[in-house]
């Protein structure tokens, strides 16, 4: 079966126009009668370019609809109003997801959502001691624990000092921007109110 590219033309031997008496080629589509209750097309009819022509003229999708119907069928949500079977509320009652029988030898699924959880706790715990994100971020450059004194922040900085500074690592320069980061968060955290 042939169809020409642009105009919707289909090519079929022995297939005739389904208007009553026309005995050319029915070579263009039209949507057929819908069923009560079916929201589609129908059973397609085909007719010869002037009966298509004419069927088009006089086509009225919303022939036989209720006003209620014709509202629904012209809303901008229209078929967006139920859930898909994975986003039900009673999804993987009846059937497992599909994700379930998923293999995952590393873990590497069960990590993610273990980091995430954890970090979600650490921001939650920043929050009640009242550390902002500033400071929550220095903690975590220094790799502090929000209990930390300031002896325990003046030893884990001489530590990461000691690390990364080209002077005290045999000249190795790639760590200066991981240095800058650290007196940076050093800096930060030993004015504020907790290390005074």
């Amino acid at each position: 079966m042939k169809q020409d590219k642009f105009h919707g033309r289909v090519h079929h031997a022995g297939r005739l126009c389904n208007a009553p008496g026309c005995e050319e080629p029915g070579e263009f589509r039209a949507p057929g009668v819908r069923a009560p209750g079916f929201d589609g097309p129908g059973d397609y009819r085909w007719f010869c370019l002037d009966h298509v022509r004419q069927f088009n003229a006089g086509y009225d999708f919303f022939a036989g609809m209720s006003a209620d119907e014709i509202l629904a069928a012209q809303s901008p949500i229209a078929g967006w109003e139920t859930h898909t079977r994975a986003f039900r509320p009673d999804a993987g009652i009846d059937q497992a997801p599909r994700w379930n029988d998923f293999a995952d030898p590393l873990g590497a699924i069960q990590k993610r959502a273990r980091a995430r959880r954890e970090d979600a706790m650490h921001r939650q715990e920043a929050a009640r001691r009242g550390i902002g994100p500033e400071e929550r971020k220095a903690y975590d450059v220094l790799g502090l624990g929000f209990d930390a004194d300031r002896k325990a922040l003046r030893g884990r900085y001489s530590e990461l000092v000691r690390r990364y500074h080209p002077d005290r690592n045999g000249g190795d320069r790639s760590h200066e921007a991981r240095l800058q980061e650290v007196v940076e968060a050093y800096n930060h955290l030993r004015s504020i109110p907790a290390f005074a």
